[in-house]
């Protein structure tokens, strides 16, 4: 009964769950279309069985509609890759996965964690500020680009105690 009454009014969010090895595959599936060079199933699988990883995915029943994947070193971690399905863009599935994922780090004692992002992605780089993370650093020309041109990489970093 309870879990009846969760679905009717939990609506059309996913759960936000750890991820195992069975999602290395829609990982690496929803990776691959949302990067210029996509991750493979073995390499996603091989990054979620390290015990410095730590992954979420966002589930709607069988369906992996995002993700977000992080590794940590002593009191720092870096967040390797977040990617949210097209059709669940502007939802604010991003934002509940970087959530759960900072929530999580803290709780395991990380004090800083960073990132880098495109310059070009607006929208990450948004995420990334609404959630408290600052630019602390640039790499540039670190993204190939359309045209021949690179993009910098924007190094962000957000510190948790």
């Amino acid at each position: 009964m309870i879990g009846l009454l969760r679905r009717l009014f939990a609506g059309d969010t996913p759960d936000i769950v750890l991820a195992g090895p069975r999602d290395a595959s829609d990982i690496a599936a929803l990776h691959g279309a949302s990067f210029r060079r996509g991750w493979s199933d073995a390499e996603v699988e091989g990054l979620i069985a390290e015990r410095n990883v730590l992954a979420h995915v966002a589930r709607r029943g069988r369906t992996v509609a995002g993700f977000i994947m992080s590794r940590s070193a002593v009191d720092e971690a870096e967040i390797l890759s977040v990617a949210v399905e097209r059709s669940w863009r502007g939802r604010g599935l991003a934002r509940a996965l970087l959530t759960a994922q900072l929530r999580r780090l803290a709780g395991a004692g990380t004090r800083r964690v960073f990132l880098e992002v495109d310059e070009s992605n607006v929208p990450a780089i948004r995420l990334y500020a609404r959630a408290g993370f600052r630019e602390v650093s640039r790499r540039a020309n670190y993204y190939p680009a359309e045209n021949g041109k690179t993009a910098a990489a924007l190094i962000m970093r957000r510190d948790l105690a």
